[in-house]
């Protein structure tokens, strides 16, 4: 198959913003549960609470995602990881809201990488309120896939981490942590829950921690540090994966002229392992 044939191609969902999925994301960000009133605003990249990917099970692949094929290509390579995205937040959304994403294959691009080949598939999202014409948040999200793992591959080149940040908040990447992620996305993907799996067939040292996790963690340093900002852009790029196998952090800092931000994930061994930068209206 030709997967350029896939582009173009568009899927539409509907969904309701309900108070549950808020509340659960709240308490296990150790924040307090409470099940937000009607009207209550959606912190950004909590839609991804919403929209569930609802693969019947006897449609779910080895790696616990969807057969491919469907919406997304049939990309012939084992290995599937969220790499980035990139988001305009135009209008808010908030609990009650009825609401619809159109998502459509923007792009397939082939590159090689140090160990073979790459296919990044890029979907653009787009999610409008019940009644408008107008989208209130445009989201780019970039899907890398790769091979497995070979005896001999080269090492990734580590990215230094910046030593010193104004604003730090250390995180445990728990088995719990993670199946909590993994249940309010209801996302299969066996990397972050079924160790046995990880290890053994896609060749990682420990359980994956989520790419839309860390990304969530770095805007939730910001709404603690700087409550009050509106964020109108989001952007952030997967350096390394992170494992479960030892703490890492969550740092960020103002820019100059204070509207925009800069935010990283450092692990425990000093590395960048995703870089993000935040911009307030």
């Amino acid at each position: 198959m030709d997967l350029d044939d896939w582009i173009g191609r568009t899927e539409t969902v509907s969904d309701v913003l309900t108070p549950a999925p808020y509340a659960a994301l709240a308490a296990t960000l150790d924040r307090p549960p409470e099940r937000p009133a009607r009207g209550t605003p959606l912190p950004p990249l909590w839609h991804w609470l919403y929209f569930l990917p609802l693969t019947r099970q006897s449609e779910i692949g080895a790696d616990g995602h969807a057969r491919r094929g469907g919406f997304l290509p049939p990309v012939p390579l084992p290995r599937r990881m969220w790499a980035g995205s990139q988001l305009e937040f135009h209008a808010p959304l908030a609990i009650g809201d009825a609401v619809t994403r159109t998502s459509t294959i923007d792009g397939v691009t082939r590159r090689s990488g140090r160990t073979g080949p790459l296919v990044f598939v890029r979907v653009r999202h787009e999610i409008r309120r019940a009644g408008e014409a107008a989208a209130a948040l445009t989201e780019f999200h970039d899907i890398v896939y790769r091979d497995a793992p070979q005896p001999g591959d080269p090492a990734p080149a580590l990215q230094p981490a910046p030593p010193e940040s104004a604003w730090e908040r250390r995180v445990v990447p728990d088995d719990v942590l993670l199946f909590r992620y993994s249940a309010l996305t209801f996302n299969g993907h066996r990397i972050h829950y079924d160790r046995r799996y990880c290890t053994e067939v896609e060749g990682y040292p420990g359980l994956v921690v989520h790419g839309p996790l860390l990304a969530t963690l770095l805007l939730d340093l910001l709404r603690r540090e700087r409550p009050a900002a509106d964020v109108a852009r989001f952007e952030f790029r997967a350096v390394r994966p992170v494992f479960d196998l030892h703490p890492f952090f969550a740092c960020g800092e103002p820019q100059s002229g204070g509207a925009s931000f800069r935010l990283w994930i450092r692990d425990h061994a000093g590395c960048t392992a995703m870089e993000a930068t935040a911009v307030a209206r």
